[in-house]
């Protein structure tokens, strides 16, 4: 397999070799150190979850210069796809959004549509970028770098979503689709059954439309390790293992019942 070649976005880089992209999610905490904490256990990106933490975006900012500098995707997760901070979020520093529950073609566009320079998209032009560490090329270079450093992620979470994901999928500019299991379980009335014949049957067909697309598969919301590492031998590429919060209360629990 070869490898990735150098690149701002390890991430896409590693999603274009058809390999596995690790990311931890970044629910409360708020200081660079989490981007040693991702790099040192092994992960690929940091999530920076703006859909259900509230983070300014001075922090994001921050956040996405220690990780670019350290070698970690910054990625944030947005509050949909109408969200109109997207290309804000991309101006601070991000390499990639997550809009949670798209759910057809026309609001994959859209998204495609903010985040993307001319011609692939209406993003305006700010000048030098954070995410290209404010180098010295021409606008031109410039936006023909961003466009093609810049990951589109979108969040297949409904029943409506999963049975338009092949046109998704098809959408210029989507780079992945990323199955949140949880919520999809919530809208098809079975809430937590991750080890259900459904969710099993949803995760596959994305992972076949992906596959028929050219992009890659996403897989989030099961914090399971054994369904995890099946998923990623059926094709899954781009996968969230843990939030920070999920993280801190096993480890902080696990003490505990220690010592009593």
């Amino acid at each position: 397999m070869e490898s990735p070649p150098e690149t701002c976005n390890r991430v896409k880089a590693l999603l274009r070799c058809d390999e596995l992209a690790l990311g931890l999610i970044v629910r409360v905490v708020r200081s660079a150190e989490i981007v040693l904490v991702a790099r040192q256990s092994g992960h690929d990106f940091i999530f920076i979850d703006t859909q259900h933490a509230a983070f300014d975006l001075q922090t994001i900012t921050s956040l996405a210069i220690a990780a670019t500098a350290a070698g970690i995707t910054p990625l944030v997760r947005a509050r949909g796809y109408d969200d109109p901070d997207l290309s804000i979020l991309l101006d601070a520093g991000v390499m990639g959004v997550i809009v949670p529950d798209v759910a057809t073609a026309e609001q994959a566009r859209r998204v495609v549509r903010a985040c993307k320079y001319a011609p692939e998209g209406a993003r305006s032009y700010a000048g030098p970028m954070i995410g290209l560490g404010y180098s010295g090329a021409s606008p031109a270079e410039a936006i023909g770098r961003a466009n093609e450093e810049i990951l589109v992620i979108c969040m297949i979470e409904t029943r409506e979503g999963l049975a338009n994901a092949g046109e998704i999928a098809r959408v210029d500019g989507v780079d992945v689709l990323h199955i949140g299991c949880g919520d999809l379980l919530m809208d098809m009335g079975l809430p937590g059954q991750f080890d259900g014949p459904e969710i099993a049957e949803a995760v596959r067909a994305v992972i076949g439309h992906c596959r028929e697309a050219g992009k890659a598969c996403g897989f989030g919301g099961d914090r399971n390790r054994e369904r995890q590492r099946r998923y990623i031998a059926e094709g899954v590429r781009f996968v969230t293992t843990q939030a920070d919060v999920a993280l801190l209360i096993q480890a902080a629990t696990a003490g505990v019942k220690e010592l009593r």
